[in-house]
């Protein structure tokens, strides 16, 4: 298995529990709205969560019940993460 390239460095200014990210390699600047903010946060402590991690832990995080309809935002707020270059692919 070939080691992962790192991503470009990127800079975070938060206001609340919200934050823009600007990835300085390719200039884009990314609105981060709270709970996309809040999954950033946690896939960047804990780089070994799986998804199903993830969603139980913002859950938590968020006092929000886990039901498989919070499971699939989590899903796609991460497909869109990665989408945009801000998580290394799955």
């Amino acid at each position: 298995m070939a080691p992962a390239t790192p991503l470009p460095p990127r800079l975070l200014k938060s206001w609340g529990d919200e934050a823009v990210v600007y990835d300085t390699a390719s200039g884009d600047t990314h609105y981060l709205k709270p709970l996309t903010l809040a999954l950033y946060q946690l896939c960047h402590d804990h780089p070994g969560y799986t998804s199903v991690d993830l969603a139980a832990a913002l859950a938590t995080r968020l006092d929000a019940a886990n039901t498989p309809q919070f499971q699939e935002s989590i899903e796609d707020t991460l497909a869109s993460l990665r989408a945009i270059g801000l998580l290394e692919p799955a």
